[in-house]
């Protein structure tokens, strides 16, 4: 392993995604860690100097931080392969393997993992066939209550609850808002929880379960950024083999889409302590209410440390 005394570390953060201003405070968070750890940080934007900074011998790892597209579909991680520069977190490969929420359900469906019953539309489909058609099929295969989310894109915007019919046009509508492709599943009742993978350079770990509990009865944009709209417990309040259930789970989704050094999957535990796959994350978020740092500390370990342990192994 690379220890050189300070490594020069490039956050890249923010990007042209929904998500940019989750992905800036996410670079903030970590490079503050990363500095009180040791390293050098500069924290860039992706523009048009990018490779010019990559290329300029002056960075030692990067660590991209991007959330959405082109941060977590592998484009930018393509980029960073070209130009040869090492980097924290998952090759472009694995990460659109993961990015694509129905591609990723056929993948832990075949790793033997449970995950909800789903359809994967385009809004084209609703067009050509009938918007009304089509919902109702919906509802007559999968049944109610349902969440309809993007299938690709994160932090849960344009993601949603449906207890009802009258309310799925709605929440179409306010799918495609954020992307062409809507998934439609079924909703699981039970716990929800959130389980970090980590691998600093003995093989992956997975860290104490978060469990949540917003206060609007769903995890959605505004109950994971605004401070106090959800309630957090780490670790989960679950059996203990429901606990090392969930972390089995995220351990064998991590695996099986070949992710490196750090992951989060999100799971649904039923009343009889099965876990059931919602998604998988490459790129974490870091802010001051995400659930990384949560699962860090749980497990009694330092925020500062374990960054700079990732910096490190991704310079192996």
């Amino acid at each position: 392993m690379n220890t050189m005394l300070s490594p020069r570390v490039l956050i890249l953060a923010g990007g042209l995604s929904h998500e940019r201003e989750v992905s800036l405070r996410s670079g903030r968070r970590v490079a503050e860690a990363l500095r009180e750890a040791g390293c050098q940080v500069t924290v860039t934007d992706v523009d048009d100097q990018l490779l010019d900074t990559l290329r300029s011998g002056q960075i030692d790892v990067v660590w991209p931080l991007l959330h959405g597209v082109s941060g977590e579909d592998g484009a930018v991680r393509d980029v960073l392969e070209l130009v040869g520069v090492p980097y924290v977190g998952s090759a472009p490969a694995a990460c659109r393997l993961s990015w694509d929420k129905s591609v990723a359900k056929g993948i832990v469906q075949e790793a033997k993992l449970a995950t909800p019953r789903f359809v994967a539309l385009p809004h084209g489909i609703f067009r050509e066939l009938g918007a009304n058609r089509v919902l109702g099929s919906i509802v007559e295969k999968l049944g109610l209550p349902l969440v309809v989310k993007p299938a690709r894109g994160g932090s849960a915007l344009g993601a949603s609850a449906v207890r009802d019919t009258a309310g799925l046009p709605r929440a179409m509508v306010d799918c495609f808002a954020y992307g062409d492709v809507a998934m439609v599943e079924q909703r699981v009742s039970g716990v929800e929880v959130a389980v970090t993978v980590l691998d600093t350079g003995s093989g992956p770990v997975a860290l104490p379960p978060v469990e949540i509990v917003p206060d609007s009865g769903f995890y959605d944009y505004d109950a994971r950024y605004i401070a106090g709209a959800s309630e957090f417990f780490c670790p989960a309040r679950l059996s203990a083999p429901a606990l090392e259930a969930v972390k089995a789970a995220a351990l064998t989704a991590h695996n099986a889409f070949g992710l490196r050094h750090v992951s989060r999957t999100d799971l649904i535990v039923d009343e009889s302590g099965e876990p059931w796959f919602l998604e998988v994350n490459v790129a974490p978020g870091m802010t001051e209410t995400s659930l990384l740092p949560l699962s860090i500390e749980a497990a009694g370990l330092s925020a500062p440390t374990v960054y700079r342990q990732l910096v490190e192994r991704a310079l192996v």
